[in-house]
């Protein structure tokens, strides 16, 4: 029998429409529709959109025919009525457009990773300051993953007593017609800047740091030659500086018979129990995602998260915007996850490639 936790009501909407607008900016990765479909869904307004190519803003269009194309980022940023641009271009060009967004009175919601240089974190880090705007981090493996906040929700009810450890696995699929920018580090930032900058995330959530140090980091070219820019494997051991640890492992070589992109899990260990979260899959299984198993003093559980949690990410972010509050992700926590994700790559072993 699965312990009686109760757990937090599902969010609604926190404003009506046409009270809060935003507008999309750079649609390079197509994170961009879920950050879009998020804010949508707790009430907001999406008025424009824009990129360079006008491909990828009719299909965006098409998903969202609320948004009107912008003839350039110039129109967006100088239109009054929007207050939030939502973001995903190509990874190196994520920072200083959160400047230009911010410096031109607007907060700013950028895809993970938002930043890919240490020089980058320090002008965004700067802008923030001086222009009291907010820039804010779509590590979506956590804020968009009703397992993951489930298993926040348990955490804070006691289930597995203190959090030692946060281990987390983020493997994907390369697939085909990616574009040519994914396989240049000095654009994608790398392996564990990019997708794992998500698993950093998730050690400082789940664990309440506030920092961490590198203790080891690899990353590898194990079996692409023909793209020897890609980091197909990537993982690092990270010691916190309240002394619990966190372990990232990231890789592309999901299978092509796997039915999802990736085997996405975290595995959480508390002083009293533990919790694995297998996020987009339970393998060999008709359990589908978002599955939470618990195993504490009272026994072993599972937790079907899917349409128990909601996602209240967006909306804290939208009343943030409104309120001028910290409450849906601190600044400092989505700098920091971005911090340790840039020193992990800067720091790591080449094993291979």
């Amino acid at each position: 029998m699965t312990p009686q936790y109760t757990f937090d009501p599902l969010p609604e909407p926190v404003v009506g429409p046409g009270e809060f607008v935003f507008a999309a900016v750079g649609l390079d990765h197509g994170h961009v529709h879920g950050m879009t479909e998020g804010l949508i869904d707790a009430g907001a307004t999406v008025s424009l959109v824009y990129d360079p190519d006008p491909a990828k803003v009719a299909d965006f269009v098409e998903r969202f025919p609320q948004a009107r194309a912008a003839a350039s980022e110039a129109e967006v940023l100088g239109d009054p009525d929007v207050r939030l641009v939502a973001s995903a271009p190509v990874a190196s060009d994520r920072g200083p457009l959160g400047v230009r967004v911010m410096e031109a009175g607007k907060d700013y919601f950028a895809d993970k990773p938002a930043l890919t240089t240490l020089e980058q974190l320090a002008a965004a880090r700067e802008a923030t300051a001086r222009t009291g705007r907010i820039f804010a981090v779509y590590y979506g493996e956590r804020v968009h993953s009703e397992a993951a906040i489930l298993a926040g929700q348990l955490i804070e009810r006691g289930a597995i007593g203190t959090v030692l450890q946060v281990a987390s696995f983020g493997p994907h699929r390369v697939g085909s017609g990616r574009p040519d920018w994914f396989f240049d580090p000095d654009r994608y930032g790398g392996i564990l800047c990019d997708i794992g900058s998500h698993n950093f995330e998730q050690m400082l959530f789940y664990t309440g740091a506030t920092d961490g140090e590198i203790v080891s980091a690899t990353v590898a070219n194990y079996a692409h030659p023909e793209s020897p820019g890609l980091q197909d494997f990537g993982d690092a051991h990270v010691v916190l500086d309240n002394g619990m640890t966190g372990y990232v492992r990231v890789d592309w070589f999901t299978p092509d018979g796997f039915p999802v992109f990736g085997d996405g899990r975290t595995i959480i260990l508390g002083t009293d129990g533990y919790l694995e979260l297998r996020k987009n899959i339970d393998l060999a299984t008709d359990n589908g995602p978002g599955q939470v198993l618990l195993a504490n003093g009272d026994g072993q559980f599972r937790f079907d998260a899917q349409g128990k949690t909601g996602f209240p990410f967006f909306g804290r972010l939208i009343r943030d915007c409104l309120d001028r509050t910290d409450t849906a992700m601190t600044q400092a926590h989505a700098f920091k996850a971005a911090e340790l994700s840039i020193q992990a790559q800067s720091a790591a072993r080449v094993l291979a490639g």
